[in-house]
């Protein structure tokens, strides 16, 4: 199967209208929180290490003017090796469908692992328009660059950490990371990446993170911008440097994050497991007591 096929057939399996949420029973439970724009990106949709249950969570309870998909959303180069596409994914893209449908504006700006859709630019499906990047203006007038951040891989020169998602290496420690994980829900612990730990304890992939975070911006800044948004690295990141806005919306691999602007233009990193109810937690800290109690 070619790459352009994965994509395609990955969007037109889809493409069956979702079904209504509130009589199905799905309607949030929990209050939907509303920004002016959402940022997510590296989501890997195709593969065993996507996020998905948690990752259709937080699109259920935010509503946003403007959502953009900063690259590596189907992950093609896995979908050409073995056709992974269980239904918690394309419940995944039937809500992006449906948001862009109800009238949020979905912009797609495809990565290195869905680089074929940048054969489709300017083109639009389903109301999702492909772009190769894009300029952004916040509600308080910054102009930012928003990219997912791969073509700066040549310029780093620099081995990349974990960079291909199919890497055995990066499998496993991405299956470890969903066995830790859920024996922590289960104990009422909130989530927690192993792979994010790990790359800040390597002076190499640490490295490679500041590397790519200073060319990144260098290059906003020359094209006269205020700051730039992107992905690709799995390290969610809003900082500032040498006076340009440098942020990283995450993952949905290993981190689980979004990055966010506010109704007055203040940016923010979300995290998916701030938006679980602290019930949840709760009832899985007594439930692990208990357990505890009786071991």
């Amino acid at each position: 199967m070619q790459r352009d096929d994965a994509f395609l057939n990955a969007w037109r399996n889809a493409t069956a209208p979702l079904q209504d949420e509130a009589a199905a029973g799905l309607a949030p439970e929990r209050p939907v929180r509303r920004f002016r724009t959402l940022w997510i990106s590296d989501l890997h949709l195709g593969t065993p290490g996507c996020q998905a249950e948690a990752l259709l969570d937080f699109l259920r309870h935010t509503e946003c003017e403007t959502l953009y998909l900063v690259g590596d959303i189907v992950d093609g180069w896995q979908l050409r090796r073995n056709w992974y596409w269980p239904q918690a994914h394309n419940d995944v893209v039937q809500k992006l469908l449906r948001k862009a449908r109800k009238g949020t504006r979905v912009i797609f700006i495809p990565g290195n692992h869905d680089e074929f859709a940048r054969r489709y630019l300017h083109l639009n499906f389903g109301g999702i328009t492909v772009a190769e990047d894009w300029v952004h203006e916040t509600a308080d007038g910054r102009k930012l660059w928003v990219i997912h951040g791969d073509l700066f891989d040549g310029v780093i020169q620099c081995a990349k950490w974990l960079a291909h998602v199919g890497d055995p290496l990066y499998e496993f420690t991405l299956r470890l990371n969903r066995h830790l994980n859920t024996l922590r829900a289960r104990l009422g612990l909130p989530y927690w990446s192993l792979s994010q730990y790990l790359k800040r304890r390597v002076k190499r992939a640490v490295s490679y993170v500041d590397d790519f975070e200073n060319a990144v911006a260098r290059e906003a800044k020359k094209r006269g911008l205020q700051g730039v948004v992107c992905g690709h690295i799995h390290h969610a990141e809003l900082r500032d440097i040498g006076g340009t806005l440098y942020a990283n919306d995450g993952d949905w691999v290993e981190s689980l994050t979004a990055l966010a602007e506010q109704a007055d233009g203040t940016l923010e990193i979300l995290q998916w497991s701030d938006f679980l109810p602290a019930a949840r937690h709760a009832s899985g800290r007594k439930a692990a007591r208990k357990h505890l109690q009786h071991a």
